[in-house]
């Protein structure tokens, strides 16, 4: 009967610790949302990140911050890399590591920094995938005008790729958020950061039509402000949209996979292909740093380089 009541206090104290760690990992986030205004997707990663972390330090019996020191975060990392993770989520979540265990640094929970000198894994750098502008074409052409929902997903798929922004913001979108007088949306990127994006006059008309004749008869509820509704009559998700893209993807016989990224990809690569500037670009796709928007001058310079090589006589 002791020894019953003995393991009962050293589970209880494990459990304990454990629970100290979730609360550590439960303000951390909390700072994030509220402090640093991130996304809930982004925290969901830097959770699941940090979640993996916490369960591999209990396994290890390191279930309190001053027992955690560099040597068992290097070899966390190490187990992520034998059971195949990528060098870009071992990245991520040394970010994640990293940031964790600076937070509780400057809480004053530990007094130094076990992931302070973490070494991130190279990430190789791959191009992203890019329509030419007949696939785009094709793509865009797939949805049908004959119903409610040919004429939403219409709209839809010519405002992704005519503004260039994430799925994230384009479902966040409401009625208010676009205005076809000025050929102009708001859109909230990372971090809720507002912009205002310019919007061609091919996607503000097949905004407008579905605006007009479409989106009323989708509506459950009549103060429902977003833009775009799914067939419960509710904001349309990010799944919803996943799985129109597909069908319009595979219906097209476009090879290779199409993501909403895709066509953001595009965007991005035909405005500069046809003279636009890198400041520009950058400021209508909301990066904050102008070093994520080079990457697309190499798609163009690939290109160029194609070209040059199916066309001069001396290539």
């Amino acid at each position: 009967m002791l020894v019953y009541v003995e393991l009962l206090i050293i589970q209880a104290f494990i459990t304990r610790e454990i629970n100290i760690m979730q609360d550590h990992l439960k303000n951390y986030t909390n700072y994030l949302s509220v402090e640093k205004g991130l996304s809930i997707n982004t925290l969901d990663s830097y959770k699941r990140d940090l979640n993996k972390l916490i369960k591999y330090l209990n396994e290890q019996k390191l279930e309190s911050p001053d027992l955690i020191d560099r040597d068992s975060i290097n070899s966390f990392i190490v187990m992520l890399k034998k059971n195949g993770y990528a060098s870009s989520s071992i990245s991520r979540c040394t970010a994640s590591i990293r940031s964790f265990f600076n937070f509780l640094l400057q809480e004053g929970i530990i007094t130094d920094n076990p992931a302070l000198q973490l070494n991130s894994p190279k990430i190789e750098k791959k191009l992203p995938r890019v329509l030419n502008t007949k696939e785009v074409d094709l793509l865009l052409s797939q949805p049908k005008k004959s119903n409610q929902n040919g004429l939403r997903d219409k709209a839809m798929l010519e405002l992704l790729y005519a503004s260039g922004i994430r799925v994230s913001e384009l479902i966040s979108l409401d009625i208010n958020d676009f205005d076809p007088h000025v050929g102009f949306l708001r859109c909230r990127g990372k971090g809720m950061k507002e912009r205002i994006v310019p919007v061609g006059s091919v996607a503000i008309n097949h905004v407008s039509e579905y605006l007009n004749t479409s989106r009323a008869k989708l509506l459950r509820i009549n103060n429902e402000p977003a833009l775009f509704i799914n067939h419960h009559g509710k904001r349309m998700t990010r799944q919803g949209f996943w799985k129109i893209l597909k069908k319009y993807a595979r219906q097209s016989g476009i090879n290779g996979e199409i993501t909403p990224h895709t066509l953001r990809h595009s965007f991005a690569t035909h405005l500069l292909e046809n003279g636009a500037d890198l400041r520009s670009v950058q400021e209508m796709l909301g990066h904050s740093d102008i070093s994520t928007t080079q990457i697309y001058t190499q798609i163009t310079r690939r290109k160029i380089r194609e070209i040059y090589d199916q066309t001069h006589p001396r290539a």
